[in-house]
């Protein structure tokens, strides 16, 4: 499943740097994830980077938007060509 930023957001723009599909941008009042764009790193890490560097532990799976893993696998690799 694609993660998504929460309400929480600080808008500190840690996360989206980290982001190997560029899924990250900032929005209006806090950043957002581009859920068509967003493939947990699977393919690139072995963990979520937005996660992994947010302060406030904003970025959270997206239940809305749940996928398998061969679903990620395969949306990283129609991303990165």
């Amino acid at each position: 499943m694609a993660y998504k930023i929460t309400e929480e957001c600080i808008n500190c723009g840690a996360c989206e740097p980290e982001c190997p599909n560029q899924a990250i941008s900032a929005g209006d009042t806090i950043y957002v994830i581009d859920f068509n764009k967003c493939s947990e790193c699977v393919g690139s890490f072995d963990e979520s980077q937005c996660a992994a560097v947010c302060p406030v532990d904003c970025c959270i799976p997206d239940p809305d938007h749940k996928e398998s893993r061969e679903e990620l696998e395969a949306k990283h690799k129609r991303l990165k060509g």
